[in-house]
């Protein structure tokens, strides 16, 4: 088996170089990093990941915390945060807290407090302050993606403001009858994503000078079958029938666009549809969306993470980082019928 001694001998340089061009710890200047890792190689040397662990005092493990895995939007960020994980020479361990209240408690009092991760990114979850605490006394960094958290560097997209966006949207087309298919109360939990996009759907009626009904709100779960049958409540009213639909997802929006088309209406013709995220699936349905790129926040989440993992890296951003979000005009959102 080769050794470390090899690997720094072909490379000329000392084997505490080695260590630290391979494992990522400590200063090695580009050049020196490639000549390393060419010789490793080339004699087809492999860090041990035991022995790298009990010199460098970590896992090469981070740890993600997800409230719902089966949604496209926890998934993609998931799935930018692995990439990223996967560039750095990290390992990612998943936990999915669809189980509830006692799931948690035994992810953030046992499992991630036994030395298992490096760290820790927690996706739309409003960590308490015992969480948090647990986590700073082990000296693990912490980010948040989805809202602020005390003490903690988090990513957030304001919720608000996008759900604004996209009725402003809506409204500058000159629709009025603009209902909204916002988020039912099993969602709106950590950082109160429904309740806020609501809040801007509503902002942005009043500012316009349009009264909000409430026979224009209907809840449902952001997933397509949910978002189809709350669509079909509000376009199977005979009399006074909206012409819009702001979905608080893209995933409702899909639904919406499919219900409207079994109830013999055309999409944007007879009724537009708008949402959130920028699913996959949008461009294919033509959807007017607000992106909210989840992908680069799960890159980031790791960026950050890196900063503060690596000694002489320094984090010059504030607690709170906003995130960019953007308007995207497909061809489901028109002008209102005549």
């Amino acid at each position: 088996m080769v050794g470390i001694d090899e690997v720094a001998r072909l490379a000329g340089v000392s084997t505490a170089t080695v260590s630290r061009a391979l494992s990522g710890n400590g200063h090695v200047s580009p050049t020196t990093r490639v000549k390393v890792e060419a010789a490793a190689g080339e004699l087809g040397y492999v860090v041990s990941s035991s022995a790298s662990s009990l010199a460098s005092g970590r896992m090469k493990n981070v740890g993600v915390v997800v409230p719902f895995l089966g949604r496209w939007y926890f998934s993609s960020v998931v799935e930018g945060a692995q990439q990223s994980l996967l560039r750095q020479g990290y390992d990612l361990t998943l936990y999915n807290l669809t189980g509830g209240g006692e799931e948690r408690r035994s992810v953030f009092e046992h499992f991630l407090l036994r030395q298992r991760v490096d760290a820790v990114i927690a996706i739309s979850l409003e960590l308490t302050e015992s969480e948090v605490a647990r986590l700073h006394a082990l000296g693990k960094p912490l980010v948040g993606v989805g809202g602020p958290i005390e003490g903690v560097r988090t990513l957030t997209i304001d919720d608000v403001a996008v759900a604004r966006l996209a009725t402003e949207h809506l409204l500058a087309l000159g629709h009025s009858r603009i209902a909204h298919i916002g988020g039912n109360n099993a969602f709106d939990v950590d950082f109160h994503l429904p309740t806020n996009r609501r809040v801007g759907y509503e902002a942005a009626l009043e500012a316009a000078g349009i009264t909000v009904s409430p026979e224009n709100f209907q809840p449902a779960d952001f997933t397509i079958r949910g978002g189809y049958q709350a669509a079909k409540q509000l376009l199977g009213r005979p009399h006074d029938r909206p012409t819009a639909i702001f979905a608080a997802s893209d995933e409702m929006a899909i639904g919406s666009i499919l219900a409207a088309r079994d109830l013999g209406l055309s999409v944007p013709r007879d009724v537009s549809v708008i949402g959130i995220d920028d699913h996959d699936l949008a461009d294919f349905f033509g959807l007017s969306t607000v992106a909210q790129f989840p992908r680069g926040l799960g890159e980031k989440a790791v960026e950050i993470l890196m900063d503060q993992l690596h000694p002489g890296k320094r984090d010059q951003e504030g607690l709170n980082t906003p995130m960019p979000f953007e308007l995207i005009v497909r061809s489901s959102t028109a002008r209102p019928p005549e």
